[in-house]
């Protein structure tokens, strides 16, 4: 009879314990600026977090953030990096991304596409009621006619001889209709350094790899220009980011002959940690392009064409590690000020 109230209170001193340790566990700390954000992404291959990730997602849009496509570039790669990862949560984890704003729906939408999970289209389908302000855009891509990650191009094939031929003696009335593909853009480039931070797979980095050789391009500046941030942001993640650098230096023997010494100035730059070399060599080789090249490519003004989106993407590498010191004016996260314009196009 004595031996029944001791083992109930060593019931209620259990139960105690056990709520006292859920009621301990520490909750993730939100997040107070884009800036911090951006270094939780960085290191997020050493500790995912997918609900967190999505959480941050939503919390990019409270700050506003996501409110410009040319400048949010990385958080789209990150988020569908994220769903890519977890096939298996994607409905929960898009779920915590959402309720968003009209402008911010955008975000989610893409990133579901740009997922490649294998039954994206049904969750797409699913939440179309919840992303009511991109239904157009919705029922774009779930007909094909919007480009995904996997129909990523670097260039468009051009038809050789004989197609050119043939489209001379085509007496055909209907137009040819253009393939769906995904381009080149300073922003898409933004897309795979957040694929890769989420991931840490192989494919953002050979897409961005490949865009190397524009770096030595001297006709066209807008090839000039994304091949340059390609091998800066590079070069730059590379040189605190062990992994990648291994993954670069193994990837380097397979790739074509004119993208290995690019490469290989990249690993060695990476090595050295001495990425403004790169910087200086892009700036160097744009204002070269621009004072001998063509009259329409001269224009200052075609610099407000190539976007703002061209210049944010050189503060990834240096925002994630918190020093945006390298002389690029820029917003953390977001978009150069139109004064970056002129001070990359005056390079006199």
């Amino acid at each position: 009879m004595q031996r029944a109230p001791f083992l109930i209170t060593i019931g209620f001193v259990l139960a105690g314990l056990s709520i006292a340790a859920v009621a301990g566990e520490p909750k993730p700390a939100r997040f107070n600026s884009s800036a911090e954000i951006l270094k939780w992404m960085d290191s997020y291959r050493s500790k995912p977090e997918p609900l967190r990730a999505a959480a941050a997602i939503h919390e990019l849009s409270t700050l506003g953030e996501l409110r410009n496509p040319e400048s949010a570039g990385v958080y789209l790669g990150f988020a569908a990096g994220i769903l890519a990862a977890n096939p298996d949560k994607v409905d929960e984890l898009v779920a915590k991304m959402l309720p968003m704003p009209p402008e911010d729906q955008w975000l989610v939408v893409r990133a579901i596409a740009y997922s490649g999970v294998p039954r994206w289209h049904f969750v797409m389908a699913k939440i179309r009621q919840r992303v009511s302000a991109r239904d157009a855009m919705v029922q774009r891509y779930l007909e094909g006619l919007l480009p995904i990650l996997t129909q990523y191009r670097l260039e468009s094939p051009k038809p050789d001889w004989f197609g050119r031929l043939g489209q001379k003696l085509s007496f055909a009335s209907k137009p040819t209709i253009k393939p769906v593909v995904l381009e080149p853009s300073p922003e898409l480039l933004d897309t795979f350094w957040g694929y890769y931070y989420a991931t840490g797979n192989r494919m953002p980095v050979q897409n961005i790899i490949g865009m190397l050789p524009w770096s030595t391009n001297k006709d066209e500046l807008e090839k000039l220009t994304l091949g340059g941030m390609a091998k800066y942001t590079l070069a730059s993640n590379a040189s605190r980011d062990p992994s990648l650098l291994a993954m670069i230096k193994s990837m380097q023997p397979s790739e074509p002959k004119n993208v290995q010494p690019v490469l290989k100035d990249v690993t060695e730059a990476a090595d050295d940690v001495d990425v403004s070399r790169i910087r200086r060599e892009m700036l160097a080789s744009l204002d070269n392009l621009r004072r001998k090249g063509s009259q329409s490519r001269r224009n200052v003004a075609w610099w407000g064409q190539v976007g703002e989106g061209a210049l944010a993407v050189g503060c990834i590498a240096a925002a994630v590690a918190g020093q945006v010191q390298f002389g690029i004016p820029c917003v953390v996260g977001g978009a150069v000020s139109s004064g970056g314009l002129q001070l990359w196009s005056s390079q006199d």
